[in-house]
């Protein structure tokens, strides 16, 4: 009997057996369980890891966390339409469909704070059941999050922080680190000489602490550095740094803590041909267009702060808040530094997933 006879059967004889078991949400997730175990692969994931598996799975968390509720989780953003947060959208979805959730994705497009601070106003008004937002801004959000607190509503932080807001915890990168370990690259790739450092918003929570981090390695030292914003939006970005080497092309290196100015900073290279004259480039996070910059030799490293997790966690951790009667589920998670180069960018760029917002469908696929 081959395997895909052995495995045809087995399934089989689980139908019949589950035939005489009364239907439950549970009974159902088991079944899903087990039949994908059997099946194996792609295939057998995407037949019974659709929509009817994932909710009866969720159905299932009365039985495993002994709530039933249906949470619902507001996840203010500063650029909502960013393709940074696509897979920490797909992180907040997959999380919601496992535990039986509801989700809104609000904000600001162009890291407006006032717009930020009235959809933080109107979930606390709608009476979310949780709120996440990155606090890009050191004072604005306080009054909020203490509103929030104060009605029993849950509130913390992802992808940009401020310790001194009372946020319950952070889910995000350790940023001014990150930045001191992007110094430290820079050094060792232009011992000496000038580069340049782009930053989108300058003083914003989620990129300035990086551009800190990285000047505190580089002042003193031989490798000279001038800071420069982009600004939002990514026509804005590209067209800057372009301006900027236009003007410097003296420089041996061009870098950027901020993902929509990393990918222009590859961008630039490309275009007026910077790796034929010795120019160094780098900065942070995972865009397809960075990806295969990167891959092609058009730089010299990304930062990947997994951004999936982003999304994911935060939802989490308020829906245990509230299965377990605030007793347990807030937690700081660094969701990590991971540097890429054109050799380890390489499985990023043959492959999709929702991980890495490069897909909309479960699973990892090769490209």
């Amino acid at each position: 009997m081959s395997d895909n006879e052995f495995v045809n059967e087995a399934i089989e004889r689980l139908e019949w057996n589950d035939a005489k078991v009364e239907a439950t949400p549970q009974s159902k997730a088991r079944a899903v369980t087990r039949r994908v175990a059997l099946g194996g692969g792609a295939g057998a994931v995407a037949a019974f890891m659709l929509a009817p598996a994932a909710q009866a799975l969720a159905a299932s968390s009365s039985s495993v966390f002994g709530t039933g509720k249906k949470y619902h989780f507001v996840f203010v953003n500063h650029v909502t339409t960013n393709p940074f947060f696509t897979p920490t959208i797909s992180g907040i979805q997959d999380a919601c469909n496992l535990l039986g959730c509801s989700y809104q994705w609000t904000g600001s497009e162009t890291s407006n704070v006032a717009q930020m601070v009235t959809a933080f106003n109107t979930a606390i008004a709608g009476n979310a059941d949780g709120i996440a937002i990155p606090l890009i801004d050191p004072k604005a959000f306080n009054a909020p999050t203490a509103k929030a607190l104060a009605k029993g509503i849950p509130v913390l932080s992802y992808n940009a922080d401020e310790p001194t807001n009372g946020r319950l915890a952070y889910i995000g990168q350790d940023l001014f680190v990150s930045g001191q370990d992007m110094g430290q690259r820079i050094k060792s790739l232009v011992p000496s000489g000038n580069v340049a450092l782009f930053i989108a918003t300058p003083g914003s929570a989620n990129i300035q602490p990086r551009i800190n981090g990285a000047e505190s390695v580089l002042k003193g030292s031989a490798t000279k550095y001038t800071v420069t914003a982009t600004g939002a939006a990514l026509p804005q970005e590209l067209s800057t740094i372009e301006s900027f080497w236009q003007g410097h092309t003296s420089y041996k290196g061009l870098f950027a803590v901020d993902g929509g100015s990393t990918q222009a900073v590859f961008q630039t290279i490309q275009k007026y041909n910077l790796r034929g004259k010795g120019v160094k480039g780098g900065g942070y996070d995972l865009t397809p267009i960075t990806q295969q910059l990167l891959a092609a030799g058009e730089g010299d490293f990304t930062i990947d702060q997994q951004p999936y997790l982003q999304g994911f966690l935060p939802t989490l951790e308020l829906f245990l808040y509230h299965a377990s009667d605030r007793l347990s589920g807030i937690a700081d998670v660094d969701t990590g530094l991971k540097f890429l180069d054109k050799t380890t960018v390489k499985p990023y760029n043959s492959t999709k997933s929702r991980y890495e917002g490069t897909s909309s469908k479960v699973g990892v696929t090769n490209s």
